[in-house]
């Protein structure tokens, strides 16, 4: 059924997930460490604030370089999220040098049972750096430790797209397990391969996920989002998902027999930590050149926005 991952997640539990991972400092674990069971804070938000060291900041976007990019995280406290609208947020490098300041803002995921704070910052220099975090439900400020590096590897705003044959329908001869591991896959994500979409004079968005052997939470409720987005958007630009294996129908659970996509490496997500459990998404422009990146989940409002910005 529809986010199947999320729901059997929802019995794990963070801390689980955390020791299965190896994760023993909590601000160096990713959005996708944690589990579905937990709820949101606006209620208890609303009458009490939360002791800042009560709020475990997770980093939803590990691929941060120098420049301006999205950078997203999660507030965990000990019972729930931290879910107020906004939070003010504050860079500073390891040297003491105060940085880009901004507001972050809260966007809900699918069924209500987390979300992420999504900021546009700017980083000067490679290295480590921390972010500052306050609100008004935060007694006090979080700090997150983040690194910055002078390039990430994966294929970033203003490039031209590589031009990759991703698998069609005409490669799955009828059976669309050949192509997805999604359980019900949308045939319009399959129409085009990426190489016919520079051509089409259409923007295009295009997800990288493994819906059934991702372990995060976010790779198949990401592709159903894009399923959203095109059924909003339909003829106005071309949605495309590229799974992260190419073999799908041979795995049968068993990752030992997996063949990654050689789609991975050429947009440079093999260069993450753990690639294969996440999602990313981006958005090209009708010149084919990318307009947005999106790391790990993001919501329709923000892939509606980039798709706006991007001329459709």
């Amino acid at each position: 059924m529809r986010y199947q991952i999320l729901a059997t997640l929802s019995v794990i539990g963070i801390g689980a997930l955390l020791a299965a991972c190896g994760g023993s400092t909590p601000v160096t674990a990713t959005a996708s460490d944690i589990s579905a069971d937990t709820t949101t804070g606006a209620t208890a938000g609303e009458s009490a604030l939360i002791d800042s060291a009560d709020i475990t900041p997770i980093l939803g976007t590990t691929a941060l370089r120098v420049g301006t990019q999205r950078v997203a995280f999660l507030l965990e406290g000990r019972t729930a999220l931290v879910t107020e609208p906004t939070v003010e947020v504050m860079a500073t490098a390891a040297d003491g040098t105060v940085g880009d300041s901004a507001t972050a803002t809260f966007h809900l995921w699918p069924f209500g049972t987390r979300g992420t704070y999504v900021a546009e910052m700017t980083f000067a220099e490679p290295g480590d750096w921390q972010l500052s975090i306050t609100g008004s439900q935060i007694n006090g400020t979080a700090v997150l430790p983040v690194e910055i590096a002078a390039e990430t590897g994966v294929k970033d705003i203003g490039e031209r797209a590589p031009f990759s044959n991703t698998k069609t329908v005409k490669d799955a001869a009828g059976d669309l397990s050949k192509i997805s591991t999604h359980q019900r896959p949308d045939p319009d994500l399959y129409e085009f391969s990426i190489a016919e979409s520079l051509f089409s004079g259409r923007p295009s968005v295009i997800v990288f996920a493994s819906p059934a052997f991702c372990t995060s939470p976010t790779c198949g409720p990401e592709v159903d989002t894009i399923v959203d987005l095109k059924n909003a958007h339909r003829g106005e630009a071309d949605f495309i998902h590229v799974e992260i294996y190419d073999n799908p129908h041979e795995i049968q659970g068993d990752l030992t027999k997996a063949v990654f996509s050689p789609h991975v490496a050429a947009w440079g997500i093999d260069q993450t930590p753990d690639y294969r459990n996440e999602s990313w998404v981006f958005v090209l422009g009708t010149d084919g050149k990318i307009t947005h990146r999106f790391q790990g989940y993001a919501t329709l409002e923000e892939l509606e926005q980039a798709l706006s910005e991007a001329g459709a």
